[in-house]
């Protein structure tokens, strides 16, 4: 409410046994950033909240690019969570595991699945080229060359959750996202999470977000009508 209003919350740390469903955890660089979201969502969270890093934490970034986006986040909570598959494919530059959290990024009418579906891998047949992926307790069949409708989902943009909800989220707001720094896709994201929310990065950064509202103005001439 806070952040809608366009002041900043409260990001003092609660005291060291109460537990909140905010935090702020300061990081002033991408390097720093991206060392305490691996902490966070593998021990952290896990150990005081007793939540699965992979099922019901979610990583959502401003931006899909940079050391803090969503695609290098990827790769690092990927080998975090999921290290050492006993099989895996590689294609379109990402590697796909049994356990790996995956969506689907195009609407498929043929398989029923659609942009920001969310699974997770459950078999790979190497003989068959191809795998399959358990989108809410239905299987879909993927072969290799389809494999580019499906990117890792440890990490996604802000922009790709919308309409989603989640039990923790996890968001990185550093200066380096100053394009996308707005206070809808702030918002946004933090509306994501139902039990938990952790904001990693610089107040800078959340000030400036919380500033900038220029994103979601609408010149509707209403006041003008009601006058």
């Amino acid at each position: 409410h806070a952040i809608n209003a366009g002041t900043i919350p409260d990001l003092r740390p609660p005291p060291a046994e109460a537990t909140t469903d905010f935090y702020f955890l300061p990081a002033e660089t991408p390097e720093q950033a991206v060392a305490l979201i691996l902490k966070v969502v593998g021990e952290r969270i896990p150990a005081r909240f007793g939540l699965d890093p992979i099922a019901q934490v979610q990583v959502l970034c401003p931006m899909a690019r940079g050391g803090c986006g969503s695609r290098s986040l990827n790769i690092e909570l990927q080998q975090l969570l999921n290290p050492d598959p006993t099989e895996q494919v590689e294609r379109f530059g990402w590697r796909f595991a049994p356990a790996d959290k995956v969506m689907q990024v195009a609407n498929d009418y043929e398989k029923e699945v659609f942009n920001g579906d969310v699974g997770t891998v459950e078999t790979i047949d190497a003989d068959a080229s191809e795998l399959t992926v358990r989108f809410d307790g239905r299987e879909v069949t993927y072969g290799w060359g389809e494999l580019d409708n499906l990117v890792p989902a440890y990490a996604c943009t802000i922009h790709k959750s919308q309409g989603s909800e989640y039990p923790a989220v996890v968001i990185p707001l550093l200066t380096q996202h100053y394009a996308m720094l707005q206070r809808n896709l702030v918002y946004t994201g933090i509306t994501r999470g139902k039990q938990l929310v952790v904001l990693v990065g610089q107040k800078k950064a959340l000030a400036m977000a919380v500033k900038n509202h220029l994103g979601r103005r609408r010149y509707t001439k209403l006041a003008e009508w009601m006058g």
